[in-house]
């Protein structure tokens, strides 16, 4: 996503902090470029259905993925990883709530709305599927964005997204594989694990899915900001480099919506009342999240602007990875990747919306109350 430029601190109280009017143009109308993205992949396969062909052949969807995922990563200041490592009571709080709470809440979704427990609603494997990889991969582009809108600590969001990228690469397969696969039959869901059988998934076809289509952009971005802050400096890295690759990530994206609903295309048209039925649990999980790890941080005594940034990359997830690891595993078609496609769409107006719930409570709660002990960043924020 495109920088915003803002030179008020994280407790300012300008007005304009966070207003929408002071967005990024492509950031500001981010909702109407991907409904408009949708629009033009739906009606591109429905009118031309052997649209499909040529995007499996050359992989246009994967090619959008990695490119999507590069800037994110690029961006992401892997030395503040310190700031978050050190104070253990953050880092502990981000653990529970991206790596227990989420992907718990997560499957729960699923399996009230996809596993036939709701009276009326059949089992849908597939769909329930594609939630479970939604839910195990925590954000780690997005929410860099919904953080510099809600005035969040830029510290400790980039290193929160630094340790997920990490902690995501050596752990994804296994919570899917653990969620998906190992979980429902302890359960007793006997109807959702024979549909699940048919799919015939196994580990190493994710974990091959993680390497490449986040360890392939995780390489690209680490070395990139290695090689390019020791030639050229930090100040051009962050203030010339990073805006130039900025815009890669939305362009990708709406690439990568367009391609990907137009091989849906026919599927969309044909039942678009599943697209209401994936949105409801995605829509409740982040509305939970975010409030659920919002009254967490306020629990522990953390300020608002680090309490912002742990709050919003536990509600975040990270979806480019789950349409990446949906579309290696089940093919661009499946009714997998098409619930981990909607994701996007629900997120990102969500997300907005929850920008701004984030900038009331920062007036409504008195943040001076928080604990002696501040878990504020140590050093400057001169965001």
């Amino acid at each position: 996503m495109r920088s915003i430029e803002h030179t008020h601190g994280p407790n300012c109280d300008c007005l304009n902090c966070g207003d929408p009017r002071t967005m990024d143009f492509l950031d500001k109308y981010l909702t109407v470029w991907i409904l408009g993205a949708m629009t033009i992949g739906v009606g591109l396969g429905y009118i031309v259905p052997s649209v499909t062909h040529p995007i499996q052949q050359f992989h246009l969807v994967e090619i959008g993925l990695v490119l999507m995922m590069y800037p994110p990563l690029a961006k992401a200041d892997y030395s503040q990883l310190r700031a978050v490592v050190s104070n253990w009571r953050v880092l502990g709080l981000s653990l529970i709530q991206n790596w227990l709470i989420g992907p718990s809440l997560m499957f729960g979704l699923a399996v009230i709305f996809f596993s036939g427990f709701i009276p009326g609603l059949p089992a849908r494997p597939e769909y329930f599927l594609g939630l479970v990889f939604i839910g195990m991969a925590r954000c780690i582009a997005m929410v860099l964005v919904w953080n510099e809108l809600a005035e969040g600590s830029t510290e400790y969001v980039t290193g929160l997204v630094a340790f997920n990228s990490l902690f995501q690469i050596l752990t994804y397969g296994v919570y899917v594989w653990f969620f998906g696969l190992v979980l429902p039959p302890l359960l007793g869901m006997d109807s959702l694990v024979a549909g699940i059988a048919t799919f015939d998934i196994t580990p190493l076809q994710v974990f091959e899915a993680i390497i490449i289509f986040l360890g392939i952009p995780f390489a690209g971005g680490f070395l990139t900001r290695y090689v390019g802050t020791r030639t050229k400096g930090q100040q051009w890295y962050d203030e010339q480099f990073i805006p130039t690759i900025d815009p890669l990530t939305l362009v990708a994206l709406l690439f990568t919506v367009i391609v990907m609903f137009a091989t849906q295309g026919g599927n969309i048209v044909a039942s678009p009342g599943d697209v209401l039925l994936i949105a409801v649990p995605l829509t409740i999980y982040f509305v939970v999240m975010f409030f659920v790890s919002f009254g967490m941080g306020r629990e522990i005594g953390a300020d608002y602007s680090t309490t912002t940034a742990i709050g919003f990359t536990a509600a975040s997830n990270n979806f480019e990875l789950a349409i990446a690891v949906a579309v290696a595993v089940f093919g661009v078609g499946s009714g997998v990747a098409f619930a981990t496609v909607i994701g996007p769409l629900i997120e990102v107006p969500v997300l907005l919306a929850l920008v701004n719930v984030a900038l009331y409570f920062r007036q409504a709660i008195d943040w001076n109350s928080s604990e002696p002990e501040s878990i504020a960043p140590s050093t400057t924020d001169d965001d």
